[in-house]
Protein backbone atom coordinates (compact mmCIF):
# COMPACT_ATOMS: atom_id res chain seq x y z
CA UNK A 1 0.00 0.00 0.00
CA UNK A 2 0.93 2.27 -1.22
CA UNK A 3 0.63 4.79 0.86
CA UNK A 4 0.75 5.52 0.55
CA UNK A 5 -2.57 8.34 -0.50
CA UNK A 6 -6.19 10.07 -0.49
CA UNK A 7 -7.87 11.31 -3.38
CA UNK A 8 -9.06 8.32 -4.86
CA UNK A 9 -10.72 7.33 -2.27
CA UNK A 10 -13.97 9.63 -2.30
CA UNK A 11 -14.22 8.20 -5.89
CA UNK A 12 -14.10 5.00 -5.38
CA UNK A 13 -16.79 5.03 -2.44
CA UNK A 14 -19.40 6.58 -4.67
CA UNK A 15 -19.08 4.45 -7.48
CA UNK A 16 -19.34 1.07 -4.64
CA UNK A 17 -21.88 2.95 -2.69
CA UNK A 18 -24.81 1.14 -4.82
CA UNK A 19 -23.05 -2.17 -4.97
CA UNK A 20 -22.79 -2.48 -1.04
CA UNK A 21 -26.05 -4.88 -1.01
CA UNK A 22 -23.99 -7.40 -2.87
CA UNK A 23 -21.92 -7.84 0.78
CA UNK A 24 -24.68 -9.83 1.97
CA UNK A 25 -23.87 -12.69 -0.48
CA UNK A 26 -20.98 -15.36 -0.24
CA UNK A 27 -17.41 -13.09 -1.90
CA UNK A 28 -16.97 -16.56 -3.57
CA UNK A 29 -20.05 -15.93 -5.80
CA UNK A 30 -18.36 -12.05 -6.63
CA UNK A 31 -15.49 -11.29 -9.25
CA UNK A 32 -14.59 -8.63 -7.01
CA UNK A 33 -13.79 -8.50 -3.63
CA UNK A 34 -11.81 -5.45 -1.63
CA UNK A 35 -11.28 -3.70 1.43
CA UNK A 36 -11.57 -0.09 1.28
CA UNK A 37 -10.98 2.38 3.83
CA UNK A 38 -8.86 4.69 5.61
CA UNK A 39 -6.23 5.87 7.99
CA UNK A 40 -3.52 8.40 9.49
CA UNK A 41 -0.38 8.01 7.93
CA UNK A 42 2.70 9.72 9.57
CA UNK A 43 5.59 10.53 7.23
CA UNK A 44 8.22 12.84 5.87
CA UNK A 45 6.76 16.14 5.17
CA UNK A 46 8.46 15.49 1.32
CA UNK A 47 11.12 13.28 0.02
CA UNK A 48 14.24 13.79 2.12
CA UNK A 49 12.78 15.39 4.97
CA UNK A 50 13.84 15.30 8.24
CA UNK A 51 10.10 16.45 9.52
CA UNK A 52 7.20 14.28 9.77
CA UNK A 53 3.63 15.00 9.19
CA UNK A 54 -0.12 13.29 9.67
CA UNK A 55 -1.56 12.93 6.27
CA UNK A 56 -4.96 11.00 5.75
CA UNK A 57 -4.52 8.11 3.22
CA UNK A 58 -6.93 5.43 1.63
CA UNK A 59 -6.45 1.48 2.65
CA UNK A 60 -7.22 -0.29 -0.35
CA UNK A 61 -6.72 -4.14 -1.28
CA UNK A 62 -8.33 -6.67 -3.44
CA UNK A 63 -8.76 -10.29 -2.33
CA UNK A 64 -10.48 -11.25 -5.38
CA UNK A 65 -9.86 -9.58 -8.75
CA UNK A 66 -11.16 -10.52 -12.25
CA UNK A 67 -9.93 -9.71 -15.76
CA UNK A 68 -12.31 -10.32 -18.67
CA UNK A 69 -11.25 -12.41 -21.03
CA UNK A 70 -9.42 -14.26 -18.33
CA UNK A 71 -10.95 -14.95 -15.43
CA UNK A 72 -9.65 -14.54 -11.74
CA UNK A 73 -6.17 -13.33 -11.04
CA UNK A 74 -6.23 -13.16 -7.50
CA UNK A 75 -8.18 -15.30 -4.91
CA UNK A 76 -7.48 -15.12 -1.01
CA UNK A 77 -8.51 -18.52 -1.07
CA UNK A 78 -5.48 -19.73 -2.32
CA UNK A 79 -1.98 -19.38 -0.67
CA UNK A 80 -0.31 -20.38 -4.06
CA UNK A 81 -1.59 -17.94 -6.61
CA UNK A 82 -0.31 -15.21 -8.77
CA UNK A 83 -2.09 -11.71 -8.48
CA UNK A 84 -2.79 -8.67 -10.45
CA UNK A 85 -3.82 -5.68 -8.66
CA UNK A 86 -4.47 -1.44 -8.77
CA UNK A 87 -1.54 0.57 -6.94
CA UNK A 88 -2.22 4.24 -6.27
CA UNK A 89 0.41 6.47 -4.18
CA UNK A 90 -0.32 10.40 -3.23
CA UNK A 91 2.75 12.62 -3.01
CA UNK A 92 2.10 16.08 -0.75
CA UNK A 93 3.31 19.43 -1.97
CA UNK A 94 6.86 20.39 -0.85
CA UNK A 95 6.39 24.17 -0.56
CA UNK A 96 9.71 26.51 0.66
CA UNK A 97 7.40 27.84 3.08
CA UNK A 98 7.60 24.42 4.56
CA UNK A 99 10.97 24.34 5.86
CA UNK A 100 14.12 27.05 5.35
CA UNK A 101 16.22 24.13 4.20
CA UNK A 102 13.67 24.76 0.37
CA UNK A 103 14.50 28.34 0.40
CA UNK A 104 15.14 29.27 -3.41
CA UNK A 105 13.76 26.14 -4.53
CA UNK A 106 10.77 25.28 -7.58
CA UNK A 107 7.69 24.51 -5.04
CA UNK A 108 6.70 21.18 -6.49
CA UNK A 109 2.69 20.23 -6.91
CA UNK A 110 0.98 17.53 -4.95
CA UNK A 111 1.39 14.43 -7.19
CA UNK A 112 -0.53 11.46 -7.50
CA UNK A 113 0.49 7.83 -8.95
CA UNK A 114 -1.22 5.16 -10.50
CA UNK A 115 -0.10 1.98 -11.65
CA UNK A 116 -0.41 -2.14 -11.40
CA UNK A 117 1.09 -4.11 -9.23
CA UNK A 118 1.85 -8.12 -9.62
CA UNK A 119 2.76 -10.76 -7.17
CA UNK A 120 3.66 -14.47 -6.54
CA UNK A 121 2.51 -16.16 -2.96
CA UNK A 122 4.16 -19.60 -2.39
CA UNK A 123 2.76 -20.25 1.21
CA UNK A 124 4.13 -17.93 3.70
CA UNK A 125 6.42 -15.93 1.16
CA UNK A 126 5.08 -13.39 -0.82
CA UNK A 127 6.98 -11.61 -3.50
CA UNK A 128 5.64 -8.30 -5.70
CA UNK A 129 6.60 -5.43 -8.09
CA UNK A 130 4.56 -2.91 -8.87
CA UNK A 131 5.01 0.43 -11.34
CA UNK A 132 2.97 3.70 -11.22
CA UNK A 133 2.51 6.41 -13.14
CA UNK A 134 3.33 9.84 -12.05
CA UNK A 135 1.18 12.86 -12.45
CA UNK A 136 0.18 16.66 -12.01
CA UNK A 137 3.49 17.11 -9.39
CA UNK A 138 5.94 15.27 -12.00
CA UNK A 139 5.31 13.21 -15.26
CA UNK A 140 8.04 10.30 -15.00
CA UNK A 141 7.76 6.72 -13.15
CA UNK A 142 8.37 4.99 -10.01
CA UNK A 143 9.09 1.34 -9.05
CA UNK A 144 8.91 -0.56 -5.88
CA UNK A 145 9.98 -4.41 -5.17
CA UNK A 146 9.68 -6.37 -2.25
CA UNK A 147 9.42 -9.62 -0.43
CA UNK A 148 7.25 -10.47 2.79
CA UNK A 149 7.29 -13.45 4.89
CA UNK A 150 3.48 -13.93 5.97
CA UNK A 151 2.29 -15.64 9.35
CA UNK A 152 -0.75 -15.70 11.33
CA UNK A 153 0.37 -16.33 14.68
CA UNK A 154 -3.83 -16.54 16.05
CA UNK A 155 -6.72 -16.43 14.27
CA UNK A 156 -8.27 -13.47 12.39
CA UNK A 157 -4.56 -11.93 12.75
CA UNK A 158 -2.20 -11.83 10.14
CA UNK A 159 1.49 -10.21 10.36
CA UNK A 160 3.32 -9.26 7.20
CA UNK A 161 7.30 -8.04 6.92
CA UNK A 162 10.29 -7.74 4.49
CA UNK A 163 12.66 -5.87 2.69
CA UNK A 164 11.83 -3.26 -0.06
CA UNK A 165 13.40 -1.57 -2.54
CA UNK A 166 12.60 1.73 -4.45
CA UNK A 167 13.38 2.92 -8.48
CA UNK A 168 12.43 6.17 -9.90
CA UNK A 169 12.46 7.64 -13.58
CA UNK A 170 14.78 10.62 -14.31
CA UNK A 171 11.88 12.98 -14.13
CA UNK A 172 10.81 11.86 -10.79
CA UNK A 173 14.26 12.08 -9.10
CA UNK A 174 14.87 15.37 -11.09
CA UNK A 175 11.48 16.63 -9.25
CA UNK A 176 12.70 15.86 -5.72
CA UNK A 177 16.26 15.52 -5.66
CA UNK A 178 17.76 17.47 -8.05
CA UNK A 179 18.80 21.31 -8.39
CA UNK A 180 18.72 23.28 -11.11
CA UNK A 181 20.99 26.36 -11.94
CA UNK A 182 18.80 28.73 -11.17
CA UNK A 183 17.58 27.11 -7.80
CA UNK A 184 21.12 27.17 -6.84
CA UNK A 185 21.49 30.72 -7.59
CA UNK A 186 18.56 31.97 -5.74
CA UNK A 187 18.85 29.68 -2.58
CA UNK A 188 20.83 30.76 0.91
CA UNK A 189 21.03 27.16 1.66
CA UNK A 190 22.33 25.36 -1.81
CA UNK A 191 25.49 26.92 -3.71
CA UNK A 192 25.61 24.72 -6.33
CA UNK A 193 23.34 23.08 -9.50
CA UNK A 194 22.98 18.75 -8.48
CA UNK A 195 22.14 16.74 -11.25
CA UNK A 196 20.50 13.08 -10.90
CA UNK A 197 19.55 10.83 -13.34
CA UNK A 198 17.33 7.49 -12.81
CA UNK A 199 17.89 4.63 -10.92
CA UNK A 200 17.34 2.88 -7.67
CA UNK A 201 16.37 5.88 -4.59
CA UNK A 202 15.57 3.74 -1.66
CA UNK A 203 16.42 0.14 0.40
CA UNK A 204 14.40 -0.53 3.67
CA UNK A 205 11.94 -2.63 5.89
CA UNK A 206 8.35 -3.10 5.96
CA UNK A 207 5.90 -4.79 8.55
CA UNK A 208 2.14 -4.72 8.62
CA UNK A 209 -0.59 -6.75 10.61
CA UNK A 210 -4.12 -6.91 10.07
CA UNK A 211 -6.90 -7.88 12.46
CA UNK A 212 -10.29 -9.08 11.89
CA UNK A 213 -12.62 -7.15 13.91
CA UNK A 214 -15.98 -8.67 12.49
CA UNK A 215 -16.38 -10.59 9.28
CA UNK A 216 -16.49 -7.55 7.20
CA UNK A 217 -14.48 -4.68 9.00
CA UNK A 218 -10.42 -5.11 9.42
CA UNK A 219 -8.00 -2.96 11.66
CA UNK A 220 -4.55 -2.65 10.17
CA UNK A 221 -1.38 -1.33 11.07
CA UNK A 222 1.82 -0.59 9.01
CA UNK A 223 5.28 0.93 9.84
CA UNK A 224 8.37 1.28 7.83
CA UNK A 225 11.88 2.85 6.92
CA UNK A 226 13.35 3.77 3.41
CA UNK A 227 17.28 4.67 3.17
CA UNK A 228 17.48 7.04 0.32
CA UNK A 229 20.57 5.98 -1.94
CA UNK A 230 21.95 6.67 -5.04
CA UNK A 231 21.57 9.83 -6.50
CA UNK A 232 18.84 10.59 -4.13
CA UNK A 233 20.80 9.52 -1.00
CA UNK A 234 23.58 11.88 -2.35
CA UNK A 235 21.73 15.08 -3.26
CA UNK A 236 21.87 17.99 -1.26
CA UNK A 237 18.21 18.87 -0.42
CA UNK A 238 18.56 15.00 1.55
CA UNK A 239 21.63 15.69 3.06
CA UNK A 240 20.74 18.89 4.60
CA UNK A 241 17.14 16.76 5.48
CA UNK A 242 17.33 12.84 6.20
CA UNK A 243 18.71 10.00 4.05
CA UNK A 244 16.23 7.75 6.84
CA UNK A 245 12.35 8.11 5.84
CA UNK A 246 10.35 6.83 8.77
CA UNK A 247 6.57 5.99 8.20
CA UNK A 248 3.68 4.69 10.21
CA UNK A 249 -0.05 4.33 10.39
CA UNK A 250 -2.91 2.67 11.13
CA UNK A 251 -6.71 2.61 10.00
CA UNK A 252 -9.49 0.63 8.77
CA UNK A 253 -11.34 -1.33 6.22
CA UNK A 254 -14.73 -2.31 5.11
CA UNK A 255 -14.97 -5.30 2.97
CA UNK A 256 -16.86 -4.79 -0.55
CA UNK A 257 -18.56 -7.52 -3.11
CA UNK A 258 -19.73 -6.64 -6.67
CA UNK A 259 -19.62 -7.84 -10.02
CA UNK A 260 -18.87 -5.75 -13.33
CA UNK A 261 -19.67 -8.29 -15.98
Amino acid sequence: MTPSRGLSIVTTLLLLAPLSPAVAQSVEQHQYVMDLGAGILVKPRYPGSSDAIAVPYPLIAFSRFYVPGYGQVDDENSTRRFAVYPSFNYIGKRDASHSSDLQGLDNVDWALEAGLGVSYRYDFLRAFAEVRQGFNGYSGQVANFGVDLIGSPMQDLELRIGPRAGWGSQNYMETYFGITPGEAANSPVFDKSYKVGAGFNTVGLAGSASYDLTDRWKLSVLAGWNRLIGDAGNSPIVQQGSQDQYYAGAGMTYEFAFDLF
